[in-house]
């Protein structure tokens, strides 16, 4: 971008940043868009057994339509973000969470299980308008460490989500089956359009905007600077070991150490807890004393440790102790994504007013697809070994990359 067209860019964040605080419904919306992946994904996974016999089919079947409304989600990223970029973020948002909505209702009026499948592609694919354009409203308003507190802040709302959504769903069987629970989405989506359309500022001007290229420009201009690829990589290696532990965790700790399903709703809401926790810890303590590259440095060093101690207690290297010490492994693993997940986005979004949508898209499909790739290959053997080699080998990549890839470039960018 020509630096008169970066000068717009900055006047209108510098703007826009002082008038957000008269406009309530910006956090709100912006946090239920947050939350869209998880609500997307979990809310009806407790319905899987009904959804299987209403259409006599397979365990297998039914997981694909999760598999494909995490793949839309991805896939969607790469296309709305630099979208967004040429044409402002209200109208790809109200037309992404229009399409949601319609997907949601076809979802609950599938006739076939194949269909279903298909639907929930499209729906996925409508959703991450939300989940990328979040990211970017919130570069196009707040720079430097303000992003880092304001993506904490929505971490609270990112955390509980996966832990809410299916309890939340298994609520709605009681009083509808699971095609009212897509209806309770198209809701969902609906509020959504409302909100945006009356509560959501246009946060890009014109004078910003990309007006050449949509997508692979921008996108190569990002992956040629180096920062920016340490801290894709660091967001990446801290989704990786997440997965890991939300594929393998039902597994590890119930079968493998003997945890009931109450004691594991228990563990895995604590751990959820713990990284929120951290998160908003970040934003409100740690971000005031320390620098955001030395905290994300900080964070890798405490994954990895974490994970290579997992793996050490899988493989029997310290022993078996049980169930109290992996989960305290667990407790500590978990807890420290709460310093890096929103750190290393906001590093990452904070060298990106020229394409911020780009840049989210970049950050999100990378995290959904890092997700499709490691969810199977976590539960391999019947051990915790797979989850542990794997949380070790992206904490590993993920500091080693973030170390060199970063070094010397992050101060520019980063205020004091």
């Amino acid at each position: 971008m020509s630096s008169p067209a970066r000068n717009a860019a900055a006047s209108a964040t510098d703007s826009t940043s002082t008038t957000f605080p008269r406009r309530p419904l910006v956090y709100p919306v912006l946090a239920a868009l947050s939350a869209l992946p998880s609500l997307s994904s979990d809310i009806y996974l407790p319905a899987f057994p009904d959804v299987t016999g209403t259409f006599t089919t397979t365990a297998v079947v039914v997981q694909l339509t999760l598999t494909s409304c995490l793949i839309g989600m991805a896939l969607g990223q790469l296309a709305v973000g630099p979208l967004s970029d040429r044409l402002g973020r209200r109208r790809p948002l109200l037309a992404g969470m229009l399409l949601y909505t319609a997907a949601s209702i076809a979802c609950a009026l599938a006739p076939t299980a194949g269909a279903l499948v298909g639907l929930r592609f499209v729906q996925g694919v409508a959703g991450a308008a939300g989940i990328v354009i979040a990211r970017a409203i919130i570069r196009d308003l707040y720079e430097g460490v303000k992003i880092a507190q304001v993506f904490s802040t929505l971490m609270l709302i990112s955390g509980v989500a996966p832990v809410v959504a299916p309890l939340l769903g298994a609520q709605l069987l009681h009083v509808t089956g699971w095609r009212g629970i897509f209806g309770a989405l198209a809701v969902l989506g609906l509020a959504l359009v409302a909100a945006i359309a009356f509560g959501l500022p246009e946060t890009l001007p014109a004078a910003a905007r990309r007006t050449r290229g949509i997508g692979m420009p921008q996108m190569r201009s990002l992956l040629a600077d180096r920062v920016f690829v340490g801290c894709l990589i660091a967001a990446g290696g801290a989704f990786g070991a997440f997965f890991a532990y939300l594929a393998a965790s039902p597994f590890v700790l119930q079968d493998v150490y003997g945890a009931s399903p109450q004691t594991y709703a228990l563990l895995f809401g604590l751990n959820a807890a713990g990284m929120v926790a951290t998160g908003q810890l970040n934003g409100r303590i740690v971000l005031r004393l320390f620098p955001v590259h030395a905290v994300v440095t900080a964070g890798r060093g405490l994954l990895l440790l974490a994970s290579l101690a997992m793996l050490a207690l899988a493989t029997g290297l310290l022993g078996h102790p049980g169930l109290p010490a992996v989960c305290a492994v667990l407790f500590v693993l978990v807890s420290g994504l709460g310093l890096l997940i929103g750190n290393a986005n906001a590093l990452a979004m904070n060298r990106t007013a020229h394409a911020a949508g780009a840049a989210s898209a970049l950050l999100g499909s990378s995290s959904f697809l890092v997700g499709a790739l490691v969810s199977p290959l976590a539960g391999l053997t019947d051990s915790a070994v797979p989850m542990a080699l794997i949380q070790s080998l992206a904490a590993a990549l993920a500091l080693t990359c973030f170390t060199v890839l970063t070094r010397g470039g992050h101060h520019a960018r980063e205020p004091k």
